[in-house]
């Protein structure tokens, strides 16, 4: 690839390390990918791609040599890095020479598809970016239609929900709402019977039957659901503790809900 070679001075390399530290006002979505599966990743979802950084000493596969020219086609600018840049700017140890700064996609709230039967999850205030990343990675594997953000505390363009959602935060659509009022409406609108991932006053997640189209709200990891969602009477469902912690990890408690809740759609 025929490129500007550029150094840790440049102001791309600067946005770059900004974004990684999630340390800037971010109202473009941009992100950063590092690696042949992140950018593998952006070709198959024909992300927009701003910046391509490619530093050839790095390359350690055919394959990423391959997708070179591939992302640099698809890049609005390219430029080549020495391995002391690319050791700067990349989380990744090994991150096959290739990093990119990408849009991530918009979705319209009026506009989101939904199957037959549909499963939409709510994240409510959640606050660590891994476990984000995770509930929209999880959505993808039991083929959820939408993930809702209300009370939102941990930007979707954070490196760790990229990371953590194996891309998927770029193929799930994601809409974000101000609040549980705008859910809930948006919701019942569509159809949805509503049930709060909770410990206190649950049914037992195996005996509850959900219906065809079915939300989950998931809340925070240190206070749980925001007290507006109790206002309307939603049923509460919750996985057992058989030992002796009281809750479990907001990304594992959801995934098992999930699967349980497509199980009953699916006749599994």
């Amino acid at each position: 690839m025929q490129a500007q070679q550029i150094g840790v001075g440049h102001p791309e390399i600067k946005r770059v390390l900004d974004l990684q530290r999630n340390a800037t006002t971010n109202p473009d979505r941009l992100f950063v990918a590092e690696g042949l599966w992140a950018h593998n990743v952006l070709l198959e979802a024909g992300v927009g791609i701003e910046t391509f950084l490619w530093c050839p000493e790095a390359g350690y596969s055919d394959e990423a040599r391959l997708r070179v020219e591939q992302v640099a086609e698809r890049a609005y600018r390219s430029y080549r890095i020495s391995e002391k840049t690319l050791a700067r700017i990349a989380e990744r140890e090994r991150p096959d020479g290739l990093v990119s700064v990408a849009r991530l996609p918009r979705w319209d709230p009026a506009d989101v598809s939904l199957g037959d039967p549909a499963l939409v999850l709510v994240a409510d205030a959640v606050e660590i970016p891994g476990n984000l990343g995770t509930l929209l990675r999880t959505l993808d594997a039991c083929r959820g239609d939408c993930l809702v953000l209300t009370n939102r505390r941990v930007r979707l363009t954070h490196p760790k929900v990229f990371r953590g959602s194996q891309g998927m935060s770029v193929r799930v659509p994601t809409i974000e709402l101000p609040g549980p009022a705008e859910a809930v409406e948006w919701l019942g609108e569509r159809g949805f019977a509503v049930f709060l991932a909770d410990t206190d006053g649950a049914r037992h997640y195996r005996r509850t039957p959900y219906g065809r189209r079915t939300a989950l709200v998931v809340g925070s990891e240190r206070y749980g659901i925001s007290p507006q969602w109790y206002e309307h009477g939603f049923d509460r469902v919750a996985v057992p503790m058989l030992g002796r912690a009281d809750s479990l990890n907001v990304s594992v408690s959801a995934s098992i809900l999930l699967y349980e809740i497509r199980a009953q759609q699916d006749r599994w």
